[in-house]
């Protein structure tokens, strides 16, 4: 019997079977679920537990995701505040996908229902069942993790050995037909205009005239079906995609891997000779890298590309008597304002990302940089750096491609090897490539970077509460209760349920917001307001940081 004064607590059990077998027996799967749960319930009447009369059983449907009607009725009314505990035979009746998991816990704890496992040693309704759910929720993205790097290294190595890994399919290809093969087979009507395109080139050596032509042949960039049924492509190539068709080595059977490209197995569909004398004319017409500033005071001139191989070309405009600088994918300028997959980027601000990501690899542990670094030429590198400055920094730089999320700088062997005061074949060349994350935001039609690691400063305020909902969240594991600590600051117990999610915020946002890393407007209040999700991946997103941690 409850105890007098005991606040009665509503139990609402939920069961579930993947298949259909044996569900139109008299006593089936969800029925033993059911009796085992109802059993654990009543050993629990002293502590104020009652069940309540709905069945919430979901039979013959997987746990591997949330559509399911039975479940569905149970977090409405949880969200009614018609459920206080939610009690399962096991944790995966409930969900088998630890992501799901997280949701629905985050979901309960809104409604400030708890739920516990009657055959396993699971119960969110204590601080140590808390503890636990913490502590398998980071195990949980320590292997999410561990999984990532091993897939980057799995595809790093097949791309070595030629293997096609997937990804957009070039004009020219098609999937090899037998899903095991990891490589490309050539589609012979979309191959030939591809190597008319690198004879056009040939001919013209001007790719607006190759625009043309193309355009006026009718040829289309490739026709793609994905799976939920989108379809893209299949119009007038551009610009920027021609140049981009005769800058990729897949066409000579290779395939490319960030800065490199590995020999492949699939077929060529041009031939060396044409490729090469392609490359030639291509060269001879791209802007000189000079290394010095343009008139119009752009730093990257003719050294900064977008994704699609389209060079940004350095622009302005004027408003009253203040100049804005910006680098503009050649297409937006030469007849296509409104391509969504052009850029337009403030000139000052992506300079100085640049500047800063290479004066910081540049002045960090120059020892790297060398293939043989002895003590002499150690002191002399030294004391050569000793005049290199940030402003100097974008002179060491090749090749900047703008791609979503992320710079990826090439920096010059020659011009560090000239800084250094060494010969070129003593750099080491594997680490010349940088990468600089990013954030975008978009103002109407134009895209904007936001670089947060660049003259950021850490908010106070922010910094603070995260601190004390991490000090708050160890006094709820000692039994101190959430009214009692809004009470201690005169608050209303949601301000501290709001604010108490920032000790939940993964390792990683909460390095960026120490550091100040975090995207623009993401101030205390926008972040307590906002539904967080529990999952760290997820979390990434959701806050507004736009590339992968």
């Amino acid at each position: 019997m409850t105890q007098p004064g005991r606040r009665t607590i509503r139990c609402a059990v939920y069961t579930r079977k993947s298949s259909d077998e044996g569900l139109d027996q008299a006593f089936n799967s969800l029925d033993a679920q059911r009796e085992a749960c109802e059993s654990y319930i009543s050993s629990q009447r002293h502590e104020g537990w009652k069940l309540i009369p709905a069945h919430y059983d979901d039979g013959g449907l997987s746990g591997g995701n949330l559509e399911r009607p039975a479940l569905q009725r149970l977090l409405e009314d949880i969200a009614d505040g018609k459920v206080d505990l939610v009690v399962v035979y096991k944790i995966d009746r409930l969900t088998r996908s630890l992501a799901d998991f997280a949701r629905l816990v985050d979901r309960f704890d809104a409604a400030d229902c708890s739920f516990v496992s009657v055959t396993q040693s699971f119960n969110t309704s204590t601080s140590m069942g808390r503890l636990t759910l913490n502590v398998l929720l980071s195990f949980a993205q320590f292997e999410r993790e561990v999984t990532a790097e091993r897939i980057r290294d799995k595809i790093t190595a097949s791309k070595k050995k030629g293997f096609w890994m997937g990804g957009l399919l070039p004009l020219g290809y098609d999937r090899h037909p037998d899903p095991k093969m990891q490589t490309l087979v050539i589609n012979q009507a979309e191959a030939e205009i591809v190597r008319e395109i690198f004879r056009l080139y040939v001919q013209h050596g001007c790719l607006r005239q190759v625009e043309q032509d193309v355009i006026a042949r009718g040829y289309r960039s490739k026709r793609r079906t994905f799976s939920d049924g989108k379809v893209t492509g299949s119009k007038p190539l551009s610009r920027g995609q021609i140049n981009f068709i005769l800058r990729n080595p897949v066409y000579i059977g290779r395939i490319r891997h960030k800065q490199e490209s590995h020999e492949g197995i699939h077929d060529a569909i041009v031939d060396q000779d044409l490729w090469d004398r392609v490359q030639e004319r291509l060269d001879l017409k791209s802007p000189k890298k000079s290394r010095r500033p343009s008139r119009s005071g752009a730093l990257l001139t003719g050294r900064i590309f977008d994704e699609t191989g389209d060079f940004l070309t350095p622009t302005h405009s004027q408003k009253g008597s203040r100049r804005y600088r910006y680098y503009v994918s050649g297409r937006l300028l030469a007849g296509s304002p409104n391509d969504a997959s052009g850029w337009r980027l403030p000139a000052k601000q992506l300079e100085d990302a640049v500047s800063e990501t290479v004066f910081r690899h540049i002045g960090g542990d120059v020892s790297r940089l060398l293939r043989s670094p002895t003590p002499s030429i150690l002191e002399g590198v030294k004391r050569n750096l000793a005049r290199f400055s940030r402003t100097m920094a974008t002179d060491l730089v090749e090749r900047v491609q703008v791609s979503a999320g992320h710079l990826d700088i090439a920096l010059s062997a020659n011009a560090i090897a000239e800084w250094f005061g060494v010969t070129e074949d003593q750099i080491d060349r594997g680490n010349l490539q940088l990468e600089a994350p990013f954030g975008v935001r978009r103002r109407g039609k134009e895209s904007r970077l936001v670089f947060g690691a660049i003259h950021a400063a850490p908010d106070p305020k922010l910094v603070r509460m995260i601190a004390l909902a991490h000090s708050w969240l160890e006094e709820i594991k000692a039994g101190i209760l959430m009214k009692d600590i809004a009470a201690r600051y005169g608050w209303q117990t949601l301000m501290v349920r709001q604010r108490i999610q920032l000790a939940f915020l993964s390792p990683a946002i909460v390095g960026a917001i120490l550091e100040g890393r975090q995207p623009e407007g993401l101030t205390l209040t926008p972040l307590v307001t906002s539904d967080i999700p529990l999952d760290w991946d997820e979390q990434w997103a959701a806050l507004g940081f736009e590339a992968a941690p």
